[in-house]
């Protein structure tokens, strides 16, 4: 736990570019060959937004991107505890409309 904390595994930064049509993804993981992960895909490419929200002791809300050929893709961190259900909500509508998608 405290290595994760340390090495920063799972932050990272989202690119979203209208312009040319690109979305990249960067997110550090675990020391090593593959610390840097980076994907990068069209935007025509993305199929929907989703949420997932787990209720009750530890609960967990976390905004998922669906990308054709790539599955989902988590936007948020597992441990953002932050987020209440109406900010997790608003986040998605603002997302999904920006990129329009479902």
């Amino acid at each position: 736990l405290w290595c994760t904390i340390l090495w920063n595994v799972g932050s990272g930064y989202d690119r979203f570019d209208r312009k040319e049509g690109i979305v990249c993804i960067f997110r550090w993981g675990f020391p090593g060959i593959k610390r840097r992960v980076f994907l990068r895909f069209l935007m025509r490419d993305i199929q929907s937004i989703r949420i997932q929200v787990k209720e009750g002791l530890y609960p967990r809300r976390i905004l998922y991107m669906e990308i054709r050929g790539q599955g989902i893709i988590p936007l948020t961190r597992t441990d953002d505890k932050f987020f209440t259900p109406r900010e997790i909500e608003q986040k998605a509508a603002e997302l999904a409309y920006f990129l329009r998608v479902p």
